[in-house]
C-alpha cells in the first residue's frame, strides 16, 4: 500500500495495542540511568551518548535505527514553537520496549520538549513528560513499553512549546515525515532531533554500525522505498543484528564541512574522525563497524591530494574501534567519472587508496564496492544500470548491489590481532 496509507494503518493498530503494552513489566535491566549527557558544544561535537552497556555489549539495548545530527537547519532560527514534529523512521530489528535519543547539539539555547511518544505511546524523561536538552548536549529517554517491530515504520513525536533556536537536524532523509499545528500537516524530508531508537531485545546479537557519506545516506535511492545499501543488508541478516546507518552526504574521513553563510555548518557535518565517538562507539550494542568513507576526501574542495593520509585517517578509525572490541569491514572508494569533479589526478588518488584497503593493512575485512559496481569496460565509471544519473550516486539497482556485495560473514566474528 502507499506508504501515507501504511503510516495511517500503522498508528490505528498501535492505538488498539496501547493497553497490552502498558502491561510489560519492565526488569531491573530497563531502570533508566542519568540521561543527561555532558558535552563541550557543537564547535568540537564531542557530546556522546550515554549507554546502559558498554558498546560493544550485545546485552539487552540494540540500536533499531539512527539518524546522526548533520547540522543546524537553515531557515528556521526559532525552532518550531507549538508545533508538532513526526519523525518516520524504519527499523532494523524489533523489541518489546523502546527508548529514544534527542538531540540539541547544533542549539545555541536550551530546548524543550514537552510532549514525545513512539507510536502514541508517552515517553518519559527521569519519569516527567517534560524534558529540556541544553545547548550542545542529547538526551535519552526512559524506556517505554512499546512493540516494535522489525522492517517496519516508525513514528516518533515530538512537540516544542517555545521557540528553541536551531533546529538539530539530519537534511536529505530520503523518507517522508511530517510537521502539523493547528493549522495543518506539511511533509519533510528531514529528521529533527531525533537521532537513535534503541530497543529491548533479549535476543539480539547486537549492532552493526554503518558509518558513511551520501553513498550510505542513499542518496539517489527513491524516498520512502527504504532502498539504502543498509537496508538491503539488514533484510539479508533477517533483522537479526540491529543496522545503524550513520551516512552523511557530503561527509568526510578528515576535514568537518566548512562554516557557510551565518556560521552554520553546511551539508557534510562533522568528519568522520570527530563525530566516531559519538556516532560510532556509543551506539547501543555496537559489536561490528561497516566504514564506507573517503570519496569526498578525494573529489570534494578542498581535496586531499595525498591518499596516505586518506588511508591513514581510515587506519586511525578502525584502531579506536578496535580499542572499543568492535570488528571492522571497510568499503572502497567507488567510481566517478563523468562526475563535475572527476579528473585524472583525483582518481589516481581514489585508486591508491583503494589498493591500500584491499592489501588488509587498514581494515579487518574489505567488501569490494567498486569491484561491484564498476563497468568492466570503463572502470572508471559506474555501470549505467546502477548510476542515478549523475555518475557518482546510485539508484535502486545499484544500492540493492552494494548490499549484496557484503558477505555476511564479515560483519560477524572479531578483530583481527595483528590488524596493523
Amino acid at each position: 500500500m502507499p506508504r501515507r496509507q501504511g503510516y495511517a494503518l500503522l498508528i490505528a493498530l498501535v492505538a488498539g495495542t496501547a493497553a497490552l503494552a502498558a502491561a510489560v513489566a519492565f526488569g531491573t535491566s530497563l531502570i533508566p540511568e542519568d540521561r543527561t549527557v555532558p558535552g563541550t558544544g557543537p564547535e568540537t561535537h564531542a557530546a556522546v551518548r550515554n549507554q546502559a552497556a558498554p558498546a560493544n555489549s550485545t546485552g539487552t539495548w540494540t540500536a533499531t535505527w539512527t539518524g546522526a545530527p548533520v547540522s543546524a537547519e537553515p531557515d528556521s532560527p526559532h525552532g518550531y514553537p507549538g508545533r508538532t514534529i513526526r519523525n518516520i523512521v524504519h527499523t532494523s530489528i524489533g523489541g518489546d520496549a523502546a527508548r529514544i535519543t534527542l538531540s540539541n547539539l547544533f542549539g545555541a539555547v536550551p530546548l524543550v520538549v514537552d510532549q514525545a511518544t513512539v507510536n502514541t505511546r508517552r515517553v518519559t524523561f527521569r519519569g516527567l513528560p517534560t524534558v529540556t536538552v541544553a545547548a550542545g548536549r542529547q538526551v535519552v529517554s526512559d524506556p517505554v513499553a512499546v512493540p516494535v517491530s522489525p522492517d517496519a515504520d516508525l513514528v516518533v513525536t515530538l512537540r516544542t512549546p517555545h521557540a528553541a533556536g536551531a533546529v538539530t537536524q539530519h537534511p536529505n532523509t530520503h523518507q517522508t515525515s511530517y510537521l502539523a499545528d493547528d493549522h495543518g500537516t506539511w511533509s519533510t524530508t528531514r529528521w529533527r532531533y531525533l537521532t537513535a531508537v534503541d530497543v529491548h531485545n533479549s535476543t539480539s546479537t547486537g549492532a552493526i554500525v554503518v558509518i558513511g557519506d551520501s553513498l550510505t545516506a542513499g542518496s539517489g535511492s527513491t524516498t520512502d522505498a527504504d532502498a539504502r545499501w543498509s537496508d538491503v543488508l539488514s533484510d539479508r541478516l533477517r533483522h537479526r543484528f540491529g543496522v545503524a546507518n550513520q551516512g552523511i552526504a557530503g561527509n568526510r574521513v578528515l576535514l568537518d564541512s566548512p562554516l557557510s553563510a551565518g556560521g552554520v555548518k553546511s551539508l557534510g557535518g562533522p568528519s568522520a574522525t570527530h563525530r566516531f565517538e559519538r556516532d560510532v562507539l556509543s551506539v547501543a550494542g555496537a559489536k561490528t563497524v561497516v566504514i564506507a568513507l573517503g570519496i569526498n576526501d578525494v573529489q570534494q574542495a578542498p581535496q586531499e591530494a595525498d591518499p596516505r593520509r586518506i588511508t591513514a585517517g581510515l587506519r586511525a578509525l578502525a584502531e579506536r574501534a578496535h580499542d572499543r572490541g568492535l570488528r571492522v569491514v571497510g568499503a572502497t572508494l567507488t567510481p566517478f567519472q563523468g562526475y563535475g569533479t572527476w579528473t585524472p589526478e583525483r582518481n589516481a588518488v581514489r585508486l591508491a587508496v583503494n589498493e591500500e584497503i584491499r592489501s588488509g593493512r587498514v581494515f579487518d575485512a574489505v567488501v569490494d564496492f567498486d569491484r561491484a559496481v564498476r563497468d568492466p569496460y570503463a572502470p572508471n565509471r559506474i555501470l549505467p544500470e546502477y548510476d542515478s544519473g549523475d555518475h557518482l550516486h546510485f539508484n535502486d539497482t545499484g544500492y540493492r548491489t552494494l548490499g549484496h556485495a557484503v558477505t555476511l560473514d564479515e560483519v560477524d566474528g572479531t578483530p583481527k590481532s595483528d590488524a596493523f
